[in-house]
């Protein structure tokens, strides 16, 4: 246990660095860092707190070196920069000084290779004290990498880009999917505001494991982006419905939640051992497969399949994924989620429906995806007005009948995931 009288934060501090050197060094995504371990160790305290330094800093980046690159004549090796840029983004968002820096330079101090760089540590970071606030209020919201602003430009329009970008730096609040689907008692309840779609959003929640109903399986955590298409897909009770690609299981627990004989099916042991957790605290029932997508045997009367996908919708709540990709792999997903579409459209029952979506941006990860499955398959159709549930505005709805939805829509009410949602029929 960590000793309360030494430690000033050095533990969780030195984790959240630990974190930034695995996304910006490595090309690892965060979850992959903390699946692997990087926070086990920490007292539940220091781990939220790690987790917490290392996103602010990640969504804070762009600031973080502008701020800095006035007091570093060169860059110091990653390590040390990661520990100037956790500082800072601490420092410029009112955290003390003098805890601030003392912790950053004993972390650094007792550091085998760069405990020379102290004094450069405890130089600049009190530069940063001094003006770094006043600089930091001052600067652009942070920009996405070119390689992923460029295409989003141009599918949106730089003004819409701009939006994005101080809707992803801003963050997410958290958003709550009652069991019961009653939103309004679950707000009361958690002291939430019930967002047009029926999702329960918190500003600032905490603990999510400390909440009043999560013990009792009452709600779970869900984007209010994420739960519209299985509110669009609404089985009907009894219903033999198929969830692809259902990590993490969240509209798995709503098509159960609404009556349906769910299968879940998904290639990753790991993150369906947590659906399964999930669906145990919920008391919700569902079959649970770990299988590839494009082995599947079956037929269905409703599927549901929330395909592999870039995630760039997601940038609000995982900041890291401009830094730990590049767009390298996203030719491959595309081709992929082509693939699973039509492998899926074969396990559908003759008059059933399929909702594709996929957390993406990218329209050829969405928009263009369904024209291109059209012309493959004579069979189907889009159903346009499946889209109608209440909360969703009719000008999300595109040229070929899907839903984009967006980081800077509902402003004013803290945001959403970007989302790309379709209703695909076949034919009788």
């Amino acid at each position: 246990m960590t000793d309360k009288r030494t430690d000033t934060g050095v533990q969780a501090r030195r984790s959240a660095v630990y974190v930034l050197d695995q996304v910006l060094g490595e090309g690892k995504l965060m979850s992959e860092v903390l699946a692997a371990g990087a926070l086990d160790k920490l007292e539940p305290a220091d781990r939220a707190r790690a987790q917490r330094l290392a996103t602010e800093t990640l969504r804070g980046l762009e600031r973080a070196d502008r701020v800095l690159h006035k007091h570093l004549q060169k860059n110091p090796p990653l390590m040390v920069r990661n520990v100037l840029r956790v500082g800072t983004v601490e420092l410029c968002q009112g955290a003390a000084a003098h805890g601030v820096v003392n912790a950053m330079v004993q972390l650094i101090s007792g550091h085998k290779r760069y405990g020379k760089l102290k004094g450069l540590t405890n130089a600049v970071l009190r530069k940063v004290a001094a003006t770094g606030p006043e600089a930091w209020h001052a600067l652009r919201p942070p920009r996405m990498p070119k390689w992923l602003r460029s295409p989003l430009s141009q599918a949106w329009g730089n003004e819409a880009m701009a939006i994005m970008e101080i809707a992803h730096f801003a963050g997410a609040p958290l958003d709550l999917t009652p069991r019961d689907g009653d939103a309004l008692a679950l707000a009361a309840r958690v002291g939430g505001s019930v967002l047009p779609t029926g999702s329960v959003r918190l500003a600032d929640a905490g603990q999510v494991s400390t909440m009043d109903g999560y013990s009792e399986g009452a709600w779970w955590v869900q984007d209010a982006a994420a739960a519209i298409p299985a509110r669009i897909l609404a089985p009907k009770d009894g219903e033999n419905v198929l969830d692809l690609c259902a990590a993490p299981g969240g509209k798995t627990m709503q098509l159960s939640a609404m009556g349906a004989n769910v299968t879940a099916v998904d290639v990753s042991r790991y993150r369906m051992a947590r659906v399964e957790e999930n669906f145990a605290r919920v008391g919700l029932k569902a079959h649970v497969r770990v299988a590839d997508a494009l082995t599947l045997e079956g037929e269905f009367d409703a599927i549901l399949l929330d395909a592999p996908c870039s995630a760039t919708g997601t940038i609000r709540r995982h900041p890291d994924l401009p830094h730990a990709k590049d767009g390298s792999e996203f030719g491959e997903l595309i081709n992929l989620q082509a693939r699973i579409l039509d492998h899926a459209w074969t396990l559908l029952k003759p008059g059933g429906r399929l909702v594709f979506c996929t957390c993406s941006l990218l329209p050829d990860e969405g928009e263009v995806q369904v024209e291109e499955a059209l012309k493959r398959h004579p069979d189907m159709s889009v159903n346009r007005d499946a889209l109608g549930i209440k909360g969703v505005d009719p000008t999300w709805t595109t040229t070929e009948g899907g839903l984009r939805l967006r980081p800077d829509y509902w402003p004013d009410l803290g945001g959403m995931d970007g989302f790309y949602i379709a209703v695909l029929t076949k034919a009788s």
